[in-house]
């Protein structure tokens, strides 16, 4: 593998590469604009295919557009493939996966006939809704958003830990306190309450009838206000951080983003990212 990342490419698939995974040159910008149009009218189709009337008036067009579509997404599937050195690595990353479930509900239709399985059929062709996946492949903007996602994971668990600490210890204590004869008949249902007013949801269905009972309860919806602010700080300062770091280069092994400003080689596969 590591010979295989090594070895320099054909001129053909360095300029493909160009194309298909650099966004941030001309034609790869052009390429994108054009997918993402692309993207949003196929989903629109999906929609508008799920409204009786629409599919009832206008099945043949909307059949039509839907092999159109997915003969665009299936050239552009087998390009991806072409313009990386490691084409199993991109089948089988997140995108790839999404790519393929893009196109091949629309295939498996062909291969369940009869009437009995028109539902099966449905079920396959709503997969296609995977499409609006691929939007956020061709949002540079996506790529920051993911790192920032990750480089703040730990501490937003450390957060949800205490978060779920406290709807625990509260929902417990509003059990006590209330009591099966006002609503909370479980300790689980008292903790889907806490959870429900921490984050100002409120459905009513579960009320706090005693005077502590309803102080615990203002205590706990003023402390909501204040927790829902603290993962968005942590996410916020990540942000800036990925942002200033991170470039659109894409690996052209593994067609893998994301990388920092001074990389020289693919964080993920090793490989280098200048030829």
């Amino acid at each position: 593998m590591a010979a295989e990342a090594e070895r320099p490419r054909r001129g053909w698939q360095n300029r493909l590469h160009t194309v298909v995974f650099e966004a941030d040159t001309p034609a790869g910008w052009a390429f994108d604009v054009v997918l993402l149009v692309c993207i949003l009218a196929s989903v629109a189709t999906v929609m508008l295919e799920s409204v009786p009337s629409v599919r009832a008036r206008h099945r043949a067009t909307l059949d039509a557009l839907e092999w159109g579509f997915t003969a665009l997404f299936t050239a552009e599937y087998v390009l991806r493939l072409l313009a990386v050195r490691r084409p199993l690595g991109y089948a089988t990353s997140f995108y790839g996966v999404i790519d393929l479930l893009a196109v091949l509900p629309t295939y498996l239709s062909l291969f369940i006939p009869g009437a009995e399985s028109l539902i099966a059929v449905r079920v396959l062709r709503l997969l296609r809704v995977f499409r609006i996946f691929k939007m956020t492949y061709h949002v540079g903007e996506g790529h920051v958003l993911l790192t920032a996602l990750r480089s703040s994971r730990r501490k937003v668990s450390v957060f949800l830990l205490a978060v779920l600490t406290i709807v625990v210890v509260i929902g417990t204590l509003m059990y006590v306190i209330e009591g099966e004869e006002n609503g909370y008949t479980s300790i689980p249902s008292s903790v889907y309450w806490a959870i429900v007013t921490m984050t100002t949801v409120g459905y009513g269905d579960i009320v706090p009838r005693t005077p502590l009972g309803q102080f615990l309860a203002s205590a706990l919806m003023i402390t909501g206000y204040a927790i829902i602010a603290i993962p968005t700080g942590i996410f916020t300062a990540e942000l800036a951080t990925a942002r200033k770091n991170l470039t659109r280069q894409a690996c052209p092994a593994c067609s893998a983003e994301g990388h920092d400003s001074d990389a020289r080689f693919c964080k993920y596969c090793a490989a280098p990212l200048h030829e």
